[in-house]
């Protein structure tokens, strides 16, 4: 059993990723194809970083131990920008295959996709900028800091910059719905909206379109705390005051 956890930047999927961990069942999904990340990753496992297929192979192997762990199903998270450079490479170990879910299918096992995305993409551009400036993009459940990436600055409001988030990710979006549909893919289409309302409601879809007992969601805690404050509420009211949204 595989999944693809189909995402974009700051629409809940490091909280989404914690709580599949934390269940014992559903893998330990993580960005293991993030072109940014991909060093990293290698010097953890002790594999080159893939530019062939021989090491393409070992780092796949790799990939795949680490995002099942010792659960039986394994699990990633995609973002869309990722995408090509995961089927290129898979292009290179699986060749002939006609498409994308071909090429996947053959790497992953057929994988169920889940789709996750954020209705208000305001809120989500407000939400990225404010982490892009601040450095902090994600707390733990405790409130102790879980991902940081720059020394921490206090963020100042830019609306060109918010706009351009905003646009960014309604283009991605349009961009994981063409793919699906040119695919004929009907993904399990979950938002950020639920999710942070209602975390477990939502891993119980998960677990029962994984073929899990949904029961087991009631148990799992988030591990990751909510990083939105009164500064994310007073950018995202101003702009939509000075662009009319």
């Amino acid at each position: 059993m595989s999944y693809i956890l189909c995402a974009s930047p700051r629409s809940g999927s490091t909280l989404l990723c914690t709580l599949l961990a934390a269940t014992g069942v559903a893998g330990n999904p993580n960005s293991f194809f993030r072109t940014q990340s991909l060093a990293e990753w290698a010097d953890d496992w002790g594999v080159a970083v893939p530019t062939d297929p021989p090491s393409a192979r070992a780092y796949l192997d790799a990939a795949i131990r680490e995002g099942t762990g010792n659960t039986g199903t394994f699990g990633l998270r995609l973002m869309h920008e990722n995408l090509g450079g995961l089927c290129a490479m898979l292009d290179s170990l699986y060749p002939g295959l006609a498409s994308d879910p071909a090429r996947l299918s053959a790497a992953f096992t057929p994988p169920r996709y889940i789709h996750l995305s954020r209705r208000d993409k305001v809120a989500q551009a407000v939400s990225y900028e404010i982490a892009r400036q601040s450095g902090l993009w994600h707390r733990n459940r405790d409130g102790t800091e879980m991902e940081r990436l720059t020394p921490p600055r206090t963020p100042q409001y830019d609306a060109a910059r918010i706009a351009a988030h905003v646009a960014a990710f309604e283009a991605g979006a349009t961009l994981w719905d063409d793919w699906f549909t040119a695919n004929r893919i009907t993904p399990l289409r979950l938002t950020y909206e639920d999710l942070s309302a209602t975390p477990q409601a939502t891993l119980a879809e998960i677990l029962t379109c994984l073929n899990q007992d949904p029961r087991i969601a009631t148990r799992t805690a988030p591990g990751t705390a909510r990083l939105a404050d009164a500064t994310n509420a007073e950018w995202t009211a101003r702009f939509r005051a000075d662009s009319g949204t």
